[in-house]
């Protein structure tokens, strides 16, 4: 391993905890080091290395992941997923027990919820050994909560896990998931409704202000009666069409003594 590599390790460190953490010098650092672990051989292991070397290049990994979700850089966060996964299977017996493991095996959980990767989801479950889906681990169960909670339409209930989060970065996730939550309720209301008063859009959405309900109508092109306090939803020329009834009516009679003529 490089000799350089200890103290950068060590500034990678105190870069990550400090408050708040300083993710541009925490990105500088860590391009650094991949280079250097990809150098020695550990970015993705394979064979007999030093424990102490393999101990630190999974803390490295395991700082990238949460890196990248306080950068909100989702794709960053599957790249060091995807190469922790050797640290996790391939030398879990041989390797300390890590406490960032259940942290980022829950984050991994949630953002295929977020992706609506429900199977993976389940197929990454099923992975995990058995004590770990009875446990009581938070890091663990959180998702496995939200998961059930989608299943079930409990939307409120995925709102208030956001404040119940495990870890800060589980946050980033839980308002990705209500973001796709909330498109699909304002889908639904414009099917249902012609308009809505302001405050039950917002219950209805889970805005907690009216600026973030008013920005998100915008968004939406919904229309904005503020003296009225309304929501008027719009709709495309075909959703506003009438059906012709009295033509659908005449046709089906017309098929039917046709159809009877036949038989």
């Amino acid at each position: 391993m490089s000799s350089s590599l200890p103290q950068q390790y060590q500034d990678l460190k105190s870069s990550f905890e400090r408050r708040p953490c300083d993710l541009q010098r925490c990105g500088q650092l860590l391009d650094s080091l991949k280079l250097s672990l990809a150098e020695a051989g550990l970015l993705i292991p394979q064979g007999h290395h030093d424990l102490g070397d393999l101990t630190v290049a999974r803390d490295i990994l395991e700082i990238g992941a949460f890196w990248s979700i306080r950068s909100q850089d989702v794709p960053s966060f599957e790249r060091y997923y995807a190469q922790l996964q050797t640290y996790y299977n391939d030398y879990a017996t041989v390797l300390p027990p890590s406490s960032r493991r259940s942290p980022v095996i829950g984050l991994n959980l949630i953002r295929l919820l977020t992706q609506n990767r429900i199977a993976d989801f389940h197929t990454e479950l099923e992975s995990l050994p058995p004590k770990e889906l009875v446990g009581d681990d938070p890091f663990i169960k959180h998702p496995v909560n939200l998961e059930r909670w989608l299943m079930e339409g409990s939307y409120s209930k995925v709102w208030n896990a956001r404040e119940e989060a495990p870890a800060e970065e589980y946050k980033f996730f839980v308002d990705s998931l209500m973001g796709t939550i909330r498109n699909e309720i304002a889908t639904c209301e414009e099917s249902a409704y012609d308009s809505l008063p302001l405050k039950d859009a917002a219950t209805l959405l889970f805005f907690p202000n009216r600026s973030d309900l008013l920005n998100f109508a915008q968004q939406r092109g919904w229309q904005i009666e503020l003296t009225a306090e309304i929501i008027i939803f719009s709709r495309s020329v075909e959703e506003k069409a009438e059906i012709p009834k009295r033509k659908l009516i005449a046709s089906s009679l017309t098929y039917a003594r046709e159809l009877e003529q036949i038989v």
